[in-house]
């Protein structure tokens, strides 16, 4: 596990350990984030244009769920991810009068989509657990239209000393929450830890959207260690 990429046996592992994490999914957010998580959500909301979005990683649908007036479309690679984000979002769209979203399962590095597809694309706190996250971004540029905009929130670095802080922050504090909570030692947040060891540093991402080519690329910290956001958009065509 490295800045870039995750092993084939360490990514099945995670995944199996981030489908323990539905029951308390929303529950340890909201203490490893001291409450900031829903503000980082309406963030990443009011960056988004309107039109088609697609949220790569959607999870039990935390986000998706407060997403008005677009046409939605989430995918994860995990089926019972999807099956409880399907009924928790589109039972909050119905009662808004939104159609219902689209649920796909799939990973980042093998978008089922056309390319051109959408207007709009978001990830939050899923960019370092993707299996190939260079691969993924060439993905995510394919399916969008030119000039589409492409909106990343995750706990980046911003350096490795700071980083340091960060590993005994999920792993004292957040650790000893989780395993309240789950009743268990050997709680499925451990991964968080390990995904954020290896996870890199803000200018690491910035450099490798700008690489894969996106441009107009920033960064903007909300939280040091916890929440960095970026930004970048599709090269508008000739």
């Amino acid at each position: 596990m490295d800045t870039q990429t995750i092993g084939e046996e360490e990514w099945n592992e995670l995944q199996k350990n981030l489908t323990e994490t539905i029951p308390v999914y929303d529950r340890v957010n909201r203490f490893a984030t001291l409450g900031q998580v829903g503000r980082w959500r309406r963030i990443v909301r009011s960056l988004l244009p309107q039109g088609r979005l697609l949220e790569i990683g959607c999870g039990p649908g935390s986000f998706a769920e407060g997403v008005e007036g677009r046409e939605l479309v989430c995918l994860d690679p995990i089926p019972e991810m999807i099956e409880v984000a399907r009924l928790r979002v589109n039972a909050e769209r119905e009662r808004r009068g939104d159609p219902p979203a689209t649920f796909v399962e799939g990973t980042a590095e093998n978008l089922p989509f056309e390319d051109n597809s959408f207007d709009s694309i978001c990830t939050l706190f899923s960019f370092r657990d993707w299996f190939d996250k260079r691969a993924g971004l060439q993905e995510s540029l394919r399916v969008l239209r030119p000039g589409a905009k492409m909106v990343i929130i995750d706990p980046a670095k911003v350096n490795r000393v700071h980083g340091l802080m960060g590993v005994l922050w999920m792993k004292i504090w957040v650790g000893a929450y989780a395993r309240f909570v789950c009743g268990k030692r050997d709680h499925p947040w451990k991964w968080l830890t390990k995904t954020y060891s290896a996870f890199g540093t803000t200018r690491d991402y910035v450099r490798m959207l700008e690489e894969v080519g996106f441009e107009n690329v920033r960064s903007r910290v909300l939280f040091p260690g916890m929440a960095t956001v970026w930004s970048g958009q599709a090269p508008d065509s000739d």
